[in-house]
Formats: C-alpha cells, structure tokens, sequence
C-alpha cells in the first residue's frame, strides 16, 4: 500500500518574524511562503532609522527585491536551492467567509494579516496553512478563527530549566583533593580519583563546587592546562562576593583569557554590579569601560514621545547603570582615592554610558564592554555586538532571561539566552547562572513570593 502523502504547508509571515529574522523567509524548508501586502506596507514604515528592526526591515527588501527581478509577486516565485519552496505576496486583505477586521472590530494591520491568512487556507484547501508570528496575541487571535499559528522557532533554545548554568555541585571527593585545591591553587584532573571523574562532565571554564565529607572547594575547569584552578573569594573594587556564584562570576570576568562573559539571574542577584566592579579593578588594562543597554519604551512608544533633547530622552533609561556606580563608589570615603577617582573616570570618559544604538557600526578595541538587560535583544543583535570586538576587547552581557520587556521576544528566543546555548563549553566564554538575590530581606521576599 502506498504511503499516505503528507499535505504541503504554507506559511504566512507576520511583520514581527521579518523584524526578528530578514532570512526567515529560507527557513521552511520545501514549504512555500506567503507575505501578506501589509506586511510590506509595516516595513515601509520600519526602514528608515538606526535599530535592528530598520536593518531587518531594509535587508528584507533588498531580498525580495533581488529575488523577483522583473516577475510579478503575485505568482510564486522559486527561492532556490536544494528543498527550497516557493514564496509570494498576496494582495487580497478581504475574506467573504471570516471577516478578521469586523470580527475583532478594528482596521488594524495585523487583522487585514489575519485575513490574508485565512484567504490562502480558503484558496488552497489542500495545504496545511500556518500564520507564524512573534506577537502571542496576534497567534492566539488566529487560533480563535480556526486558524493554525506557530512562533517562529528559528533561534529558539531549548526549554529554559535545560539552560546551561555553567555550574556544578560534586560530592565525595576526597578531601586530598581540595586540600590541595587550596594548598597549591589548582589540581590537575588526573589527580581526581576515576570514581569522581566518571561523575565530572568536564566543560571549558565550567565552575565547580566540590564536596568531601568534611569541607568544600571552588574551582574552575582550564581548558589550556587541562587542570581544576582554585576559585579564591576575593572582594574587587569595594565589592565583596556573597556565594559561590557571585565569586564565580568575578573570576570570569577578572580571567584575562576568558573574553565574553554572561551572568543571568533574577533582580538582586548583582548581575550589573559584579560586572562594573570587575571591570573597574582591570581599569589599567583597557583604555575604555563601556556600559550600554537596549532602550525598550514603555508602551511600545518611541523615545522621540518624551519631552527634552536626546540626553534627556535616554537619561531614565540609562538611571539603573549610574546607580550602581554610584553604589560601588559609595564603598569608599569621598576622600579616598578610589572614590576621587571613579568621578576622574567619567568626567574623562574612561566610563561611558550609552544606549546601545549608539555603538553600531563601530570597531570597539582595547575596552571592557558590559551589555545590561541583554534579554531584550534578538540573536541577530546580541551577534551583531560581539562582531565589533577589536583588540583586547572583553564583553559581558547581563540579563533576566524570564523578564523579557519585548513583546516579540521571550525565555528561548531571545539574545542572551541564545548566546548561553550556542557558546557554551567554548575557551574563550564563561557563564554563570546567579541564584541567591543579595539586595535585600525584601527583595528577595518579593522574588519569591510574589
């Protein structure tokens, strides 16, 4: 008996996959593709200016525009290549049957999308039609139609308890071992008895908490020297590490070898904090402290909507990164020389604190550069940074991957925790999954319970 033939999809594209990923269009293997017109008419709107989505937008429609050449988009047009479908723009945003627009009472972009949708599985009854879309509410109001929708999966990580956390507990080890450990500041892993070994799954710059009976050890997995080195609990600049993992991060970031750090963790665990004051302790090594985070407006509403020049836009944005200078400076007297000389550092602008669209476009040599709240970003944002590290360049990204400010992103789409995935075990990163929150009684009351 012949196998049953599986029916083709269509995917229709929203506007907030293109802004996410120009080439999602290539990401459906032998399955057709179709965007709908006010698709192109959001991207008209979103080409112009600074942002990703301004550069998602534009590299969009260079490719369409290459693609088509002189045919018409209204026919399937053939994306090329081995198991590559065929896409096209469907002009048509009414539906005689459903009416997405008077059923949800609105002449709203994303309704007219909803209909286009619904046109092409009235059209082509024979495929499987799917709306793909970043925006969950747009998904669900597809499914209220009966119609079928998926996000887009394309630089999603696996499910977020499955998150590298870039530490381990080891138990029963032989207490030899981390007197050692403490004694000459490393143990190289043959020294480790088979039995511990066969419970080790050794990663390059993975933390360690190991245990004997009696006490405990923190080390860290060298990759160069194939060797455990000794994690000390050291205070930089003022700051002094609570728990294992705050003393883990500082290493991370005080190991030269080590050039991209990520430290996620909830609010309070001192993700922001621990990076400023490390890199304020290499302050001689690096000509600049670079700190930067993305600007995500309340209400989805553009900065140019708040009164005052351009500083005075981005100053409330930026408030949280001068806070926690001020608290590292705060560690000192305001006649001690550190203190004097954290305010010499940014009067000389040896500290810079900027949006992070100010930055594109630019070769970042010979500096620190912290990235706070780096869940906001998209994959392609957090790889469009890294590539421009120049010489002697160390980046740290920082971020809660469960507080997501943007509505097309979330626990396993967005930039940092794609970049927890893809570079783990990597010699030139380290990460750290922070825990415990250290701000306060209340603070942590508030995670926990609230």
């Amino acid at each position: 008996m012949p196998a049953k033939k599986t029916a083709k999809k269509i995917f229709v594209l929203d506007t907030s996959v293109i802004l996410y990923d120009h080439n999602a269009i290539m990401n459906f293997d032998e399955h057709n593709v179709v965007i709908p017109i006010p698709v192109l008419e959001e991207l008209d709107e979103f080409k112009k200016g600074h942002d990703s989505k301004n550069y998602e937008a534009r590299e969009f429609i260079r490719f369409i525009d290459k693609k088509t050449g002189s045919k018409s988009l209204t026919e399937w047009i053939s994306m090329n290549g081995p198991k590559r479908g065929k896409f096209k723009v469907v002009m048509d945003t009414e539906n005689p049957t459903m009416d997405a627009v008077k059923i949800y009472s609105g002449n709203k972009m994303d309704h007219k999308i909803l209909n286009v949708a619904l046109r092409v599985q009235s059209d082509e009854a024979e495929s499987n039609v799917i709306l793909v879309s970043k925006d969950i509410n747009l998904r669900l109001k597809a499914k209220a139609l009966n119609l079928a929708a998926e996000d887009y999966q394309t630089g999603k990580v696996a499910a977020l308890e499955h998150l590298y956390t870039g530490k381990e507990t080891v138990t029963a080890i032989p207490q030899k071992v981390i007197d050692k450990l403490y004694q000459e500041h490393y143990v190289p892993v043959e020294d480790l008895s088979a039995k511990s070994l066969e419970k080790i799954k050794f990663t390059p710059n993975k933390f360690y908490i190991f245990k004997s009976s009696r006490s405990s050890g923190l080390g860290c997995y060298n990759p160069i020297l194939d060797r455990i080195d000794h994690v000390e609990k050291r205070g930089y600049y003022g700051v002094k590490p609570r728990n294992a993992e705050q003393t883990f991060a500082l290493h991370a970031i005080l190991n030269p070898e080590i050039k991209l750090v990520s430290l996620t963790g909830v609010a309070g665990t001192g993700k922001t904090l621990l990076a400023l004051a490390g890199s304020l302790e290499q302050r001689r090594n690096f000509r600049q402290i670079y700190l930067a985070r993305p600007i995500v407006p309340l209400s989805n509403k553009d900065i140019g909507f708040l009164p005052g020049d351009a500083e005075q836009k981005i100053n409330p944005y930026m408030q949280p990164l001068w806070d926690n200078l001020k608290f590292i400076k705060n560690q000192f007297s305001e006649h001690d020389k550190s203190y004097k000389q954290i305010d010499e550092m940014v009067e000389q602008e040896k500290i810079v604190i900027t949006p992070l669209a100010y930055i594109r476009g630019r070769s970042l040599s010979n500096i620190i550069f912290i990235v706070d709240e780096a869940q906001n970003l998209t994959p392609h944002e957090v790889k469009t940074i890294i590539t421009r590290a120049g010489e002697n360049s160390k980046f740290i990204f920082t971020g809660d991957v469960r507080q997501i400010d943007s509505p097309y992103l979330d626990e396993e789409s967005n930039g940092l925790s794609y970049l927890v995935d893809k570079l783990k075990g990597n010699p030139l990163y380290a990460h750290i999954t922070l825990e415990k929150g250290e701000r306060s009684e209340l603070a942590n009351l508030a995670n926990n319970l609230l």
